[in-house]
């Protein structure tokens, strides 16, 4: 059992939520709306937002292991709402870096923040060039989730002494501009933003740790996030082979099929090994984390990747067809493979600690 009867709860009570909310998807030349109801449902009855911030900052003060289930079910259902880069990482990188100032307005979900990290299209911190002198932050930042509705970014920066520190940035400074980008997944907006010499304000000069726990943070709930949309792309396909007809007998009694159906059903329990004991790692501060999240990230990203082109497969030509919704699986499970590093980045993280050194 990877879950308590508490969090089994939580579970179905985000996932009825979603299911009476159903997202809208946007059309190809549309650009991708935040689902305002789910959103102010999530932050108002549910108190999602502030699940892992503690009580005296206006959260509820549970452990990581509660929000890891929202993930999942955020996941499983597409739901187009500021959670990963607000809730989760902004909130976390607040805290790591003990500035809890702006915790309430995140945790009540009236604040979105976001996590200005990428450069050059990588999460590693060497490349990190946008720097600080007198006070003013200079550098873009790339595949900033939330970026263009952010209140507050958390950005990673050279100091004026050429160490690595954490910045906080109102949207609304002088010399701050997001724009929208095109994704290939519409149901994540992404956006760059330009800081041109805005304000900023210190939260930690120890940049490299906090983007240590960070990067373990967002491998972690990333890999939650790619378990629902596997489980759910297993779940439409079995209803799918169920009810197709074929010779006049379902297409999944054909021993073929049941083949194919057994190693996703694999690969998804597989997954859902590997994330959870990432997520305990997490809401129990293992020393080991950074290898449990990396190895969660990894097979997290192949796994969901298989599954969903297999949906596709499976469904035949209605799998094609921009009415179903097995493209948008196919799409996020592509897209998310790539954010905070691919598969391949987080494997050769992990080599030196599983080849001793």
């Amino acid at each position: 059992m990877f879950t308590t009867d508490e969090q089994e709860e939580l579970r179905r009570t985000v996932r009825a939520l979603l299911e009476r909310n159903p997202a809208a998807r946007p059309a190809p030349d549309e650009t991708p709306e935040y689902d305002e109801t789910v959103w102010r449902l999530l932050a108002d009855q549910v108190g999602a937002f502030g699940l892992a911030v503690p009580e005296e900052h206006g959260g509820a003060g549970f452990s990581y292991a509660e929000t890891h289930v929202v993930c999942e079910e955020l996941g499983r259902a597409l739901a187009t709402v500021p959670y990963l880069g607000s809730a989760v990482l902004t909130a976390d990188a607040l805290l790591t870096c003990g500035a809890t100032g702006d915790l309430p307005g995140i945790a009540g979900g009236g604040l979105v923040g976001a996590l200005a990290w990428a450069e050059g299209g990588t999460w590693d911190p060497a490349a990190i060039r946008a720097r600080v002198a007198d006070g003013l932050l200079t550098g873009v930042k790339e595949h900033v989730l939330d970026g263009a509705r952010a209140g507050l970014f958390v950005v990673p920066a050279l100091t004026p002494e050429g160490g690595l520190g954490m910045y906080a940035v109102e949207s609304t400074a002088p010399g701050v501009r997001a724009e929208t980008l095109v994704t290939l997944d519409r149901t994540r907006p992404q956006a760059r933003v330009t800081f041109d010499g805005a304000p900023a304000r210190l939260l930690s000069t120890d940049g490299h740790g906090v983007l240590e726990r960070l990067l373990a943070v967002a491998a972690t709930a990333l890999s939650a996030e790619q378990l629902g949309g596997a489980s759910r792309c297993l779940e439409i396909t079995l209803e799918y082979v169920k009810t197709r007809e074929q010779f006049g007998r379902p297409i999944g009694s054909f021993q073929a099929v049941k083949h194919r159906l057994a190693d996703l059903y694999v690969l998804v329990e597989s997954a859902r090994s590997m994330s959870y004991d990432a997520a305990r790692a997490l809401a129990g501060d293992a020393a080991d984390l950074p290898v449990r999240a990396a190895a969660a990230q990894a097979y997290c990203a192949e796994a969901f990747s298989a599954v969903a082109a297999e949906t596709i497969q499976l469904h035949g030509g209605i799998g094609f067809t921009w009415e179903h919704e097995a493209h948008l699986y196919f799409k996020r499970a592509h897209s998310a493979a790539k954010l905070f590093g691919d598969a391949a980045w987080h494997r050769a993280r992990l080599a030196p600690a599983v080849l001793g050194g």
